[in-house]
């Protein structure tokens, strides 16, 4: 199957799509990202001792708002009328890690990866802001989209995540923050 440029026309000039004719589907995305940190700064994550306040809680509320602002964002998305979107963190002592995962989900012409993709760069960019004093040495790494369903191309499901991982991921259990 040929993958195309779908925002450039013939001259080579940059376009937002024409989704006009499309139909309206129920789509959904999800994607992660962790930030890597040093065990003093992790612990202070974890017991809310960060100077700057609740790190979870302000980076949550940021990665809502990055992926609501997506289309002013990213040159030629379209705004979509969300009608889900979270943010759920998972602590991961062993590594130093805080992953973030975002879901998105509307029904629309057009797929909601953009604003799960930026809801979790948003989440991340707040942790580091707010622990920089903390630890500069942070990483942020692994951004990516691990699944969306709807619209033409169907579903998509990232090959380079494993069904356990996948489920550790949505789980509303365990180290889930």
């Amino acid at each position: 199957m040929k993958m195309e440029l779908t925002h450039f026309d013939e001259r080579g000039n940059a376009l937002m799509v024409d989704i006009g004719d499309k139909k309206e589907t129920d789509r959904e995305a999800v994607a992660k990202g962790s930030i890597f940190m040093s065990r003093t700064c992790l612990k202070k994550v974890m017991e809310g001792s960060v100077k700057k306040g609740d790190v979870l809680g302000t980076a949550r509320i940021a990665g809502i708002m990055g992926a609501k602002r997506t289309s002013d964002l990213i040159p030629l998305c379209h705004p979509l009328p969300l009608a889900k979107l979270t943010i759920d963190f998972h602590i991961f002592e062993e590594r130093n890690e805080v992953q973030a995962v975002c879901t998105a989900r509307t029904v629309g012409k057009t797929g909601v990866e953009m604003e799960a993709l930026t809801g979790v760069s948003a989440a991340l960019l707040t942790i580091y802001d707010m622990c920089k004093a903390v630890d500069k040495e942070m990483e942020i790494s692994g951004i990516c989209l691990c699944r969306k369903s709807g619209g033409k191309s169907g579903n998509f499901v990232n090959s380079r995540i494993s069904e356990a991982d996948f489920s550790r991921m949505t789980e509303k259990e365990g180290e889930h923050l």
